[in-house]
């Protein structure tokens, strides 16, 4: 019981902290409110997952290989979040969700954690911590627990999204949140750089 307790602890530390996808979380909620934001929060926890499950089941050797396969993975990482915060930066704040403007969806939240420097990180520390051996039930359980808490965490980012969303009722504030939304992605992609 104790490894579930340590591996649930891992896994709620790593999920509920400031990062990426949680900052792309927090302004669906904002923008578009908290059931149109569910995609990105399944999508974010199912990608997640399947790169834990995947590296947990022999990826990790192959990175270790390959190590330009790595830098590229983290490049391209980064020129993605620069592109997010770009993205924010430059919006209009519209705060209705008609025209162009749609909430992110489950393929974009899957494919940030597969370009998320935190995640990867997240993956290859807790495979290391909890199934060095690599135990094909250890995966799969740490796998599951990590799946529930990652998308409750990233959820719990969305809700508080749109809890902001009623003190955004004007495209001035908005535009304010989502500048503010965009430095938060630069300031993480600097964070991660120097990790």
């Amino acid at each position: 019981m104790s490894l579930i307790i340590s591996m649930a602890a891992f896994a709620l530390a790593t999920s509920i902290t400031p990062g990426p996808v949680n900052v792309v979380a927090l302004s669906s909620g904002a923008r578009f409110g908290f059931g149109a934001s569910q995609k990105h929060v399944a999508g974010a926890a199912l990608g997640f997952t399947l790169l834990l499950v995947l590296i947990g089941l022999g990826l990790h050797e192959l990175l270790l290989r390959w190590p330009l396969l790595t830098q590229l993975i983290q490049w391209g990482g980064v020129a993605f979040l620069l592109y997010m915060a770009y993205k924010l930066a430059v919006d209009g704040g519209r705060l209705e969700s008609e025209g162009t403007a749609a909430a992110p969806s489950m393929l974009y939240g899957a494919v940030m954690q597969w370009l998320n420097p935190k995640a990867w990180l997240a993956c290859v520390a807790g495979m290391g911590l909890f199934v060095a051996d690599g135990d094909g039930k250890q995966v799969w359980l740490f796998a599951l627990i990590y799946l529930v808490i990652c998308y409750l965490s990233v959820a719990c980012w969305a809700y508080a999204g749109t809890f902001l969303r009623r003190y955004l009722n004007n495209p001035q504030g908005v535009r304010l949140f989502n500048r503010s939304m965009a430095a938060l992605l630069v300031a993480s992609v600097g964070y991660l750089l120097l990790a």
